[in-house]
C-alpha cells in the first residue's frame, strides 16, 4: 500500500475521517509468520531475512502464529533513528551482519494487519485492522512495537514539528474507512520541505545516455571539508540535455584539484558516502561520475537530512551564480535539535489503541 504527498496535515471531514501516524525514516518491511517460519520483505520483494536475524525470534513471539503484518524496520539511537545503519546491513559478509545485529540491533514497527489466521483482512476498513492489530501485539515486547496512532490532526500537526529531530520522515494521514489497497496510492503523506544552497560538484549521465541523470552536491563541514551529501535529480529529457551543455565548461582539468579526486578510483567503500560506491539495492547500477571544478552553486529542495546526507534526492531550483561555493556550510541548514526517541515510543493514550 502506498502514499501521495499532501502539502498540509488534512483534517477530518463529515465525509471522511483520518487517522494519524509518524512517518518512520526506515525499511517499509512486510513479515509474513506461518508457524515456526518467519519471513521479512521489502516493498520490491526483496527478502530482509538475513539481514536482520535478530528480529526473527522476538517476531516468532510476539505475532500470531499465522498473520501478515505491515511495518517498518528501523535502528533507534540516542540521536534518534539512524537510516545510514539500516543501509549498512545490505551485505553479502554474514560476519558483519551478525557483529551489526548485535552493535546496531534493528526494531520493528508495526502499523497495519493484513491477514490473521486464515483470514484476510484486505477487505476490512483500517480502524478495524488497527484494533486487531493492537490486539494481537497487546504482549508485544521491544524490539517490536505498534506505531503510535491519533485521530487529532492538531497533534499530527505537533508531531510534524517535533518529532522531525529524531528521525521521524513526517506524519501519515490514512482514511479511518480505507481498504488495504496494495500497489495504489491511498494514503497520505506530509513531508517537511526546505531549500538550501549547495556546491555542484560533480554529475552523473543518465541512464539512457543521453544527458545529465544527476547532480552530485556537496557541503563544506566546520573544518573546511567538501562533504558530499547526496544528489538532485528528475529532470525533464529536455533539462538534461541543457544540464549537459551548462556542465560542459567545468569539467575541463577538474580532477586536479578536486576534493573528491581518489574516488575516481574507489570501488567500493564501507560507509557508501563516496559517489562512486556502489548500490546496495542494485549492485549492476552504474555509479560513475564526472567530476566538475569547484565553482557552481545551485539552490535545490530537501526535504531532510540524516547522519548529514540528504534521506531523498534533492530538487534542483535554481543556480546561484551570486553565491561562493565555500559559503554553501551546513551551518545554513534547518537542522532540529533531536527529541526523545523515548517519547515517541510512549504517547499518551488514544481510543484505538496502545502507542507503546
Amino acid at each position: 500500500m502506498l502514499s501521495k504527498a499532501s502539502a498540509v496535515v488534512p483534517r477530518s471531514s463529515a465525509s471522511q475521517t483520518f487517522l494519524y501516524e509518524p512517518k518512520w525514516d526506515g525499511f517499509r518491511c512486510v513479515v509474513f509468520r506461518d508457524g515456526d517460519d518467519v519471513q521479512l520483505g521489502s516493498r520490491n520483494d526483496k527478502v530482509l531475512t538475513p539481514y536482520f536475524p535478530e528480529l526473527v525470534e522476538p517476531l516468532r513471539s510476539a505475532l500470531p502464529r499465522r498473520c501478515v503484518v505491515d511495518g517498518e524496520l528501523v535502528i533507534a539511537t540516542d540521536l534518534g533513528l539512524d537510516f545510514d545503519a539500516l543501509g549498512r546491513r545490505i551485505h553479502p559478509a554474514r560476519s558483519r551482519i551478525d557483529r551489526l545485529s548485535v552493535e546496531t540491533p534493528a526494531a520493528f514497527v508495526a502499523f497495519d494487519m493484513i491477514a490473521s489466521g486464515d483470514r484476510s483482512l484486505v477487505d476490512e476498513p483500517f480502524a478495524e485492522r488497527r484494533r486487531l492489530l493492537v490486539e494481537a501485539l497487546a504482549d508485544a515486547a521491544p524490539p517490536v512495537h505498534v506505531t503510535p496512532i491519533t485521530a487529532d490532526a492538531s497533534l499530527a500537526e505537533q508531531w510534524f514539528e517535533r518529532f522531525e529531530g529524531a528521525g521521524f520522515d513526517g506524519v501519515m494521514a490514512k482514511p479511518s474507512d480505507g481498504r488495504y489497497e496494495s500497489g495504489k496510492r491511498a494514503l497520505l503523506k506530509v513531508k517537511h520541505q526546505r531549500t538550501a544552497d549547495m556546491v555542484v560538484a560533480g554529475h552523473r549521465f543518465h541512464k539512457d545516455g543521453h544527458g545529465v541523470g544527476s547532480l552530485l552536491l556537496g557541503l563544506f563541514d566546520d573544518r573546511g571539508d567538501l562533504q558530499h551529501v547526496g544528489v538532485a535529480s528528475s529532470f525533464t529529457a529536455v533539462r538534461r540535455r541543457e544540464l549537459l551543455d551548462e556542465l560542459a565548461p567545468y569539467t575541463a582539468e577538474a580532477i586536479e584539484t578536486h576534493p573528491w579526486a581518489e574516488w575516481m578510483q574507489a570501488t567500493a567503500h564501507e560507509d557508501g558516502r563516496m559517489p562512486g560506491a556502489p548500490n546496495r539495492w542494485n549492485a549492476g547500477k552504474d555509479h560513475r561520475w564526472v567530476p566538475l571544478r569547484i565553482a557552481l552553486v545551485a539552490e535545490v529542495g530537501y526535504q531532510g537530512l540524516t547522519a548529514g546526507r540528504l534521506r531523498h534526492p534533492a530538487r534542483f531550483l535554481r543556480w546561484r551564480p551570486d553565491k561562493e561555493p565555500t559559503e554553501c556550510r551546513y551551518d545554513q541548514l534547518d537542522q532540529p535539535v533531536p527529541a526523545e526517541l523515548a517519547e515517541v515510543f510512549g504517547l499518551a493514550e488514544n481510543p484505538y489503541g496502545s502507542a507503546s
